[in-house]
């Protein structure tokens, strides 16, 4: 569940970016753009369960965010793809703010429950 968290997250900032840009909001433009992204977002993945993290902490999610850009951004330096600093930071900011932000959310109203409903 969280794995498609962090997947939506993606596609919305994709989209997002696609559409301030004016490049088109269409299935194989999205994916083009997406692609990069996702993989680093399943390298992160791995790597939590790789170090027996379950990944739903905001400290996983900030692990899984680095890992989701920097696998990202040198995929598209190979598919020749722009990689403005300016994009590594609203990168950073979008996808680090909402992969982090979901799940102290969650994290929060889970204690909070706990302390409520035990």
């Amino acid at each position: 569940m969280c794995l498609v968290a962090d997947l939506i997250i993606v596609l919305v900032f994709v989209v997002i970016g696609r559409a301030t840009h004016d490049h088109g909001v269409y299935v194989l433009g999205v994916l083009s753009t997406a692609w990069p992204f996702a993989t680093g977002l399943t390298v992160g993945w791995l790597a939590m369960r790789a170090t027996g993290q379950l990944g739903t902490s905001p400290r996983d999610g900030g692990i899984i965010c680095l890992i989701t850009v920097a696998v990202g951004m040198m995929l598209r330096v190979v598919a020749g793809q722009g990689t403005a600093f300016a994009f590594v930071l609203v990168a950073l900011g979008f996808l680090g703010a909402s992969m982090i932000g979901w799940r102290a959310l969650v994290n929060t109203m889970r204690r909070f429950l706990a302390r409520r409903w035990p």
